[in-house]
Formats: C-alpha cells, sequence, structure tokens
C-alpha cells in the first residue's frame, strides 16, 4: 500500500475555520490542475472550474448558507451537462466527474497544507449573477479553501470488514 498517500487521504478533513491568509494564485490553480486530471465518462471533460478571489468570496458566501468560517478562497465547480448530453453522456455521469475532480482539490490542498470543505448549499441564482454564470452551465459544487484556523481531528471510520461484500451481499457463491 502506499502510505503516503493513504496518510492523505486519511488527513483530509472538512474545514470550516479558516485565517485570514489568502491562498496563493499559484495553489489555487494547481488545484484546477489536479481536477482535471480526474476520471471523465468518455473522457469529456465537461467540466469548468472558477477561482474566487477574497473580494468575490465575500459575495459568494452571502448567498452561501453551508459556508462556514470565512474561507479566503472558494473554487466554484460546474459542469456543461448539454455538451455532455450531446457527446453520449448524461447528467449524472457530469455531476459524478465533478465529484471525483473536487475529490482530487481537496486531497492535494492537503497535501499542500490547506484547509477545504464541499459545499452544496449555495443561491444557485444569486451566484450565476455574481460570477456571470450563462445558463446553459450547471454550477455543482462549491470548496472552500484556505489555511485552516482550527484543529484537525482524526475521526473514527468503519472498519473495512464492515463495509466490504465480495462476490455477493450473503458472501456466499450464487453460481454453484
Amino acid at each position: 500500500m502506499c502510505d503516503y498517500l493513504m496518510d492523505i487521504i486519511k488527513k483530509r478533513r472538512s474545514v470550516r475555520h479558516y485565517e485570514k491568509r489568502e491562498v496563493s494564485s499559484e495553489d489555487l490553480k494547481e488545484l484546477v490542475e489536479a481536477a482535471i486530471w480526474a476520471p471523465s465518462a468518455g473522457n469529456r471533460q465537461s467540466w469548468y472550474f472558477g477561482i474566487i478571489t477574497p473580494k468575490k468570496a465575500e459575495q459568494v458566501i452571502n448567498f452561501s448558507p453551508g459556508v462556514y468560517g470565512d474561507p479566503p478562497n472558494l473554487i466554484v465547480i460546474c459542469s456543461d451537462r448539454e455538451r455532455a448530453i450531446n457527446e453520449g453522456g448524461n447528467t449524472e455521469l457530469c455531476t459524478i466527474d465533478t465529484a471525483m475532480a473536487a475529490q482530487n482539490i481537496m486531497l492535494l490542498a492537503t497535501e499542500k497544507g490547506l484547509g477545504t470543505c464541499a459545499i452544496k448549499s449555495y443561491n444557485d441564482g444569486a451566484l450565476r449573477k455574481i460570477l456571470k454564470v450563462p445558463e446553459y452551465i450547471h454550477i455543482e459544487l462549491l470548496i472552500s479553501v484556505g489555511y485552516s484556523d482550527e484543529k484537525i481531528t482524526v475521526l473514527r471510520r468503519l472498519d473495512r470488514e464492515d463495509v466490504i461484500f465480495i462476490d455477493s451481499w450473503d458472501g456466499e457463491d450464487s453460481d454453484g
């Protein structure tokens, strides 16, 4: 097992309290770079990523009840569902693709010493207006990004033996 990667995966937490310090433009662009290397159904890559600076973040936060702790930066993940459908995909695949892209963002952010939190609670119409997102683009998710101002604790997870089944739910081979 790759211990370093597993350590990053285990260390990632949803952060809801941030220092006032802004994340560098280069770090934010690297987070988006990680996102575009996520799997994408049919390699359609029907996604877009908005980097939101502190000045604009304040406006977005005012219409996003799921955002806590005044993060200095946000990344907005969007999809072009129409394009995906026209290329043989569907809207569910767009959501899955952007979720995998979000995970890449959050894992790289953890490795860089940044805190993140995925947020789905926002006023779509207000964000669309603030960010000038066209109607044909779907806002999928917000990710708050910043330097954590809280002690990160490891939360208990279920043991793998409690969540794995092999070949069939009841563990018996149904072929025989």
